[in-house]
């Protein structure tokens, strides 16, 4: 690994960023708190430092992808955290983005999970969605679950990622980890032969597909506990983005299929602190209850916001919550400033309602 590109992932990691960014005729950046900065004391990067930094991270059949044009995606470990890399290229030069991975996967606590979550980790069976924009910790939340079903449950748990981003450690649970391209040709076909590989609990990294989603929703009808991703910013969305996925003449079958296996939605975004100390989630909960399992099933996706907004009692069939609701409270707790919540709220309207309701 070139010394140059070393430095900017060890600046990354102490100064606790998210993200680094580097690209030809650019100030290397870091993001920190959600925000872009430049990092102090460098100049725009040349086109030869640029291509010696990169290329040194690459193997042979990377190397000649991305000297071909294409762009490549893979992670590695050092410094005390590991990297999930995205090589690309832009105006025809080279670039590329490194996600900062910690090496310890965070616990409920740290990440401030609502209680809910504590039920998920005793579930045997079901769909659990978990969506958001990108980089607002879906697979770190994830990750917390698949590490607390780890630590208390003798199973076995398969991921299948592009590319495989934290690294679980064998505890009570058996941990099969493949990464796309690596281990199997894609999310389809890892999902095909690990229903032979006895899972328990099953990790889908991301549904980029109608066939990676109809293997995972079949995954879930067949009793196995299996959690994806997707990049959607609220719950209703997410359902109707899965439709939108298929044909009209399918949609009926898919959404038969979604409201049985159905577990949570579970949409998330990260809002500054007003401390200004980081970040804190903010979450959209959607418990597939029966009333909404009846609306998928029969196509009446737009009435499932109502269901959030009035289901939010800490019961089996309930535990729902809005989005406007969550940032609300976040805002009388005095954690997040006002005028930032507005900024992230999907809906003002509701959101401005929720700071009013004395239930908040």
């Amino acid at each position: 690994m070139n010394e140059n590109i070393k430095k900017f992932l060890e600046l990354a990691v102490t100064n606790k960023a998210s993200d680094v960014h580097l690209a030809v005729n650019m100030v290397p950046k870091l993001r920190v708190g959600g925000k872009l900065v430049e990092v102090a004391g460098y100049d725009r990067m040349e086109k030869e430092r640029m291509e010696t930094m990169v290329m040194s991270l690459l193997d042979e059949t990377k190397r000649k992808k991305v000297e071909s044009g294409r762009e490549v995606d893979f992670s590695f470990s050092m410094v005390g955290a590991r990297f999930r890399v995205n090589v690309y290229h832009q105006s025809g030069l080279l670039a590329a983005a490194f996600r900062v991975i910690p090496d310890k996967i965070p616990d409920f606590a740290a990440l401030g999970l609502p209680p809910v979550f504590e039920s998920l980790v005793d579930m045997r069976q079901g769909f659990v969605l978990v969506t958001g924009p990108t980089g607002h910790g879906k697979s770190t939340t994830v990750a917390s679950v698949l590490n607390r079903i780890a630590q208390t449950r003798a199973c076995h748990i398969v991921t299948i990622e592009d590319p495989v981003e934290y690294l679980f450690p064998q505890r009570n649970a058996m941990i099969s980890q493949r990464e796309v391209g690596k281990d199997v040709h894609s999310f389809v076909d890892g999902l095909r032969s690990m229903l032979r590989e006895d899972p328990d609990v099953i990790f889908v990294g991301e549904m980029r597909d109608p066939e990676t989603i109809s293997m995972t929703l079949m995954a879930a009808e067949t009793g196995h506990l299996v959690f994806s991703t997707l990049h959607t910013r609220d719950t209703v969305g997410s359902i109707s983005r899965i439709m939108d996925y298929y044909p009209p003449q399918r949609q009926a079958e898919v959404r038969s299929q979604l409201s049985l296996g159905l577990a949570y939605v579970i949409s998330q975004k990260l809002v500054p602190r007003k401390d200004h100390k980081g970040r804190l989630v903010a979450m959209e909960i959607l418990n597939n209850n029966y009333a909404c399992a009846n609306l998928i099933r029969t196509g009446k996706i737009e009435q499932i916001y109502s269901q959030l907004q009035t289901k939010t009692k800490d019961k089996p069939d309930e535990n729902m919550i809005t989005f406007e609701s969550h940032l609300a409270r976040l805002v009388q707790s005095g954690q997040v400033e006002l005028l930032e919540a507005q900024k992230w709220a999907n809906k003002i309207m509701v959101f401005q309602d929720a700071m009013k309701s004395n239930l908040y």
